[in-house]
């Protein structure tokens, strides 16, 4: 697969960010697994600076608006980390077919690991501005209402819209922009 024609701009400004499992593979089905992201996320915010100004996690896929000093590099990190946690938690759950298809999905010639968790690329877009930043929240928010999955964006449980309605969310968000 080509690389995505999506750059990181500034590599320390928010950026819209998007990460698919391999064939929309439903891994974020069980709560185990979404919390390995919400642990990343949370060990990034304490060591690497990284900034979660919202965020949405569906079966298959997840969007954040993040910011970090070295965002590329941040970013990638929590692909990599992630992927090692959740392929590691498939294992021990059983989940047989799961990695038969991330073997599958996984690139010949690659001698680091048996299994491709996610997609490659993130499709970055840097944030140019507040109205942006509320246009990126909003269809993250509404991306669980738009699927059917609930009524209102704060009743879904993984998503940062329950921090900005003042409830209490899965792992810490900025609203103080």
């Amino acid at each position: 697969m080509a690389r995505s024609r999506y750059r990181f701009a500034e590599h320390d400004r928010p950026h819209f960010l998007t990460a698919t499992v391999v064939e929309w593979l439903p891994v974020f089905t069980r709560p185990q697994a979404a919390q390995v992201l919400f642990d990343a996320w949370a060990h990034q915010q304490q060591h690497a600076g990284l900034r979660l100004y919202g965020f949405v996690v569906l079966e298959n896929h997840l969007h954040a608006v993040a910011q970090a000093p070295d965002l590329p590099k941040t970013w990638g990190a929590f692909k990599s980390f992630t992927a090692r946690r959740l392929i590691d938690l498939l294992r021990r759950h059983g989940a047989t077919r799961l990695l038969d298809r991330m073997a599958f999905a996984h690139k010949a010639g690659r001698d680091d690991r048996a299994h491709q968790f996610w997609q490659e690329g993130s499709h970055p877009q840097g944030i140019e501005g507040e109205a942006m930043l509320w246009q990126k929240l909003e269809y993250i928010h509404n991306n669980p209402v738009k699927r059917g999955f609930v009524d209102r964006p704060e009743d879904w449980r993984w998503s940062s819209a329950r921090s900005y309605q003042g409830r209490e969310g899965v792992v810490e968000v900025f609203t103080g922009w």
